[in-house]
């Protein structure tokens, strides 16, 4: 007994499978929160010289990771979503990301930000993330636009640029993914 609850201790959360179309709309009625990856921004971390203040130092969207961030506006309204609190990093294809989905004012938010290859504190970005977003509230729906390392450390599930994770609120390290979610998969 001991060794299987060791065992499943281990194993990442599960990807509960909830329909895509359920998991929208318990986004669209406040019970879920939408994680997203920032579009497409070709390559790995960043290059040396990077400041986050200066766009020019960054990895950046691609016309591909335009087109992207583009498609999210449509594919949540169809689902019911035209406004939102939209919370970013402050990583420049992050906003860019946030920006061009246009459902909402955007917000930087630190905590969101990378913490890729050492830059940041994983544990506490992490921690600060869920407390401000169980803080926040009744409301428009919560979208935040962040990095593949920021979403496994709060979901345990890696995601692809432009791939949202649907996560049911109160917001806790690790839960279950109720649905993978993309504007290019449906």
């Amino acid at each position: 007994m001991v060794l299987l609850a060791a065992i499943l201790a281990w194993l990442p959360p599960a990807v509960l499978a909830v329909d895509n179309d359920e998991a929208l709309t318990l986004l669209r009625e406040g019970e879920a929160v939408l994680i997203l990856r920032h579009a497409l921004a070709p390559g790995t971390g960043d290059p040396p010289g990077f400041d986050i203040g200066d766009c020019s130092t960054q990895r950046n969207l691609n016309d591909r990771g335009r087109e992207q961030a583009g498609a999210w506006k449509p594919f949540l309204r169809d689902h019911g979503i035209e406004r939102a609190r939209v919370l970013s990093s402050q990583w420049c294809r992050s906003m860019d990301t946030a920006e061009v989905i246009d459902v909402g004012e955007v917000a930087e938010f630190p905590p969101l930000n990378s913490f890729f290859a050492g830059r940041g504190d994983r544990e506490r970005q992490t921690r600060e993330t869920i407390a401000h977003v169980n803080a926040m509230g009744a409301g428009d729906p919560i979208i935040l636009v962040s990095h593949q390392v920021n979403t496994r450390a709060l979901t345990g599930t890696s995601v692809r640029s432009n791939e949202g994770v649907v996560v049911r609120l109160p917001l806790s390290r690790g839960q279950g993914v109720l649905a993978r979610v993309s504007p290019d998969t449906q």
